[in-house]
């Protein structure tokens, strides 16, 4: 694993990137999965988002992120996975996972976040989680159910795989159709991003008709 990689190139990260090509390279702003991963929806492209709430990068592609998702295709579905790649991964993908089975993920995925990088809070403890969930309407009793659930479990097991089988070696990255995968620095920073995916977007659409 390699996600070492992206901290010396925070600056290239955080650069804006310039006026959208024709075209991008395989193999230089994207990279074809050698195996491609079956996605939930056939009738749909699927973009998905790997992140670790302990990403200051991903933090920072929220504005972006959202932006992007009030203007993308109707052709497209979006799906967010938390990367598991040590315990603190597993964690906060278990919080991820709990918020989503208690119907609280948009408040808690904004908080959670909040709490790291503006609070400067650590969210290292089931306490301090438990905490956020309760300012958001979540009783303890609930909480713990719901963090210590079967359907918790299987959603963090399968977000482990996932983050194997698309072989990302750091967050945040992003995975059109279960076929390509781009990250920051490939695309050259955020918005880059975005502008690949539209691409490939395109490229998948067109190779459907």
């Amino acid at each position: 694993m390699k996600l070492i990689r992206l901290l010396p190139l925070l600056g290239l990260f955080l650069m804006p990137a310039g006026p959208a090509l024709a075209g991008y390279d395989e193999g230089i702003d994207y990279q074809r999965l050698a195996t491609p991963v079956s996605t939930n929806n056939p009738n749909k492209i699927e973009v998905v988002e790997l992140f670790w709430y302990g990403c200051p990068h991903c933090y920072r592609l929220e504005p972006e992120l959202k932006a992007w998702l009030k203007k993308k295709p109707a052709n497209v579905e979006f799906v967010r996975i938390p990367a598991v790649f040590r315990p603190l991964w597993k964690f906060h993908a278990d919080v991820y996972y709990t918020a989503e089975v208690l119907g609280v993920l948009d408040q808690i995925n904004h908080a959670m976040f909040e709490a790291m990088y503006v609070q400067r809070r650590k969210m290292k403890t089931v306490d301090e989680v438990k905490a956020l969930f309760a300012k958001h309407g979540v009783s303890s009793e609930d909480f713990e159910n719901a963090f210590n659930s079967f359907a918790v479990d299987a959603k963090v097991r399968r977000a482990v795989d996932l983050t194997r089988r698309y072989g990302i070696e750091g967050v945040p990255a992003l995975v059109i159709n279960g076929k390509y995968v781009t990250d920051g620095v490939m695309a050259h920073g955020n918005r880059g991003m975005f502008e690949v995916t539209d691409y490939l977007i395109n490229k998948e659409s067109s190779s459907s008709k």
